[in-house]
C-alpha cells in the first residue's frame, strides 16, 4: 500500500478567525469554501500539495492539549517573526535550534493548536 497525505482536520471554534490567521496571517491559499451535512469547511493551501481543512464545530475532536501540532516552513525564521510580531501574534515557545540544519518556533492558532514554523539551513 502506498499512501499520500491529502489533508489535516482542525475542528475550529470560530471558523472566520481560523480563516484570517491561517490565511491572512500565514498565507495559505483558500482552495474552497462549501457546506457539508450542516457544516462550514474551508480547505486551505497550495495546489498538489497536502491540505488543511478547518471545520466550524463547538466540539473539537481533538484538544490544543493533546501534542498535535501543525508545521511549516518559512524561508526567514526571524522575518517570520517579525511579520507575526506586527499582527500581535507572540511566539509561544522558541526559537529552537536542535542542530545546526534546522531553526523552529512556535504560535498559537484561535483555538490554542500549537503551529510550528521552520527554518532548514
Amino acid at each position: 500500500m502506498k499512501l499520500k497525505m491529502n489533508w489535516i482536520t482542525l475542528r475550529v471554534r470560530d471558523l472566520e478567525a481560523s480563516l484570517d490567521f491561517y490565511h491572512r496571517i500565514l498565507g495559505l491559499p483558500v482552495e474552497r469554501r462549501f457546506e457539508s451535512r450542516g457544516k462550514q469547511i474551508v480547505m486551505l493551501g497550495e495546489e498538489g500539495l497536502p491540505k488543511l481543512e478547518l471545520i466550524q464545530g463547538s466540539d473539537p475532536a481533538l484538544k490544543p492539549e493533546c501534542g498535535v501540532s501543525i508545521g511549516f516552513e518559512v524561508g526567514s525564521l526571524d522575518e517570520a517573526i517579525d511579520e507575526l510580531a506586527k499582527e500581535g501574534i507572540p511566539v509561544a515557545r522558541g526559537p529552537i535550534a536542535p542542530n545546526p540544519s534546522i531553526r523552529f518556533f512556535y504560535i498559537l492558532d484561535p483555538d490554542g493548536f500549537e503551529v510550528q514554523l521552520a527554518e532548514h539551513m
